[in-house]
């Protein structure tokens, strides 16, 4: 038996739920690795405890954001406010990226000039049990995330995962400075993490910018709307196929080829039979289909099929027009 697509709503409540969830799991965190930092001052805690204030910053930004993005079209933003989003995962980039750059000096200084790690084993139980918070709570994310497909929720998501093997780094460098009496293993490891947070952190901004400049939606997602739409066969073609995501919303606009011998009634209950095998994919689509006479088209731009470039329009088809005047 299949499931029934989540409504937008529902989306939205599994966005909002997760949203309170990562502040809560932030504010945990930073309590206890400054506990652990005060105990032991290892860098590798200093790394994690920075970045984890940061994500308590990012997440709190996610949090108001995602609220903000959820709000209903209005007359100052007739679209939407999905791209809200965006901003906030641009947010979340620009501040790991400044915490990448602050572990980074901080392991550098540690290296040339070491310091002796104290209360490892203090160190090692906090930075465990962040690693048992962190995996729980990027699970939830993931979940929340297959029912609102969120970019902000994802944005979130990369970065604790980044988080959780950060810890790991953080784990192998604390019981190194301080079991083994090697702090430059320790220092080691915080140069570790800012490399790891700098990389993901260009993942994060790559994805914010590509939404807020409006990049075309994937090939695969414009195959399985092309796909959809030509499922009928009294639609000869489709052309001008444009698809762009603003926060968990497509935007689908396009051309399709009818029969110029159609009704208008039967020409609209195409068109509405096509955005519902559309959303049957895509439930929280945004869908704008005009209705071209066939072989009157503009053919400037094409859509692409899972063989390649579609023809604007297919002259086979096997259904008999329905009788009537265009009108």
């Amino acid at each position: 038996m299949t499931t029934s697509p989540p409504s937008l709503e529902d989306a939205h409540l599994a966005t909002r739920s997760v949203t309170r969830l990562s502040v809560a799991v932030a504010v945990v965190l930073i309590v206890l690795k400054a506990f652990a930092l005060g105990a032991s001052g290892s860098v590798s805690i200093l790394a994690s405890l920075a970045d984890s204030v940061l994500d308590l910053i990012a997440s709190l930004a996610v949090f108001f954001a995602v609220r903000w993005a959820a709000a209903p079209p209005d007359a100052d933003h007739r679209h939407g406010r999905g791209k809200g989003e965006a901003l906030a995962t641009l947010v979340q980039a620009g501040l790991v990226f400044a915490s990448a750059v602050f572990i980074g000096w901080e392991a550098i200084q540690r290296i040339f000039e070491p310091r002796p790690v104290t209360g490892g084993y203090w160190a090692v139980g906090v930075v465990v049990i962040s690693i048992a918070v962190t995996a729980w709570l990027v699970w939830m994310q993931t979940q929340a995330l297959k029912r609102s497909g969120s970019l902000a929720v994802a944005g979130d998501r990369a970065h604790y995962a980044a988080d959780l093997a950060s810890n790991v780094v953080v784990l192998v460098g604390v019981a190194s400075g301080a079991l083994l009496q090697a702090p430059g293993l320790d220092a080691a490891a915080g140069l570790v993490v800012a490399v790891w947070l700098f990389w993901g952190a260009t993942g994060v901004l790559r994805s914010a910018s590509d939404q807020l400049l409006d990049r075309a939606a994937p090939d695969a997602d414009r195959v399985a709307i092309t796909t959809a739409v030509l499922k009928d066969p009294r639609i000869a073609g489709l052309h001008r196929l444009r698809a762009r995501m603003n926060g968990p919303v497509i935007h689908v606009e396009m051309h399709v080829d009818l029969e110029p011998t159609l009704t208008l009634d039967v020409a609209h209950a195409i068109v509405e039979e096509a955005e519902t095998r559309i959303r049957a994919t895509y439930p929280h689509a945004d869908i704008m289909i005009h209705a071209d006479p066939r072989g009157r088209a503009d053919p400037r731009e094409t859509a692409p099929t899972a063989d390649g470039p579609a023809p604007v329009e297919r002259l086979e088809t096997t259904a008999t027009p329905a009788a009537g005047p265009w009108s």
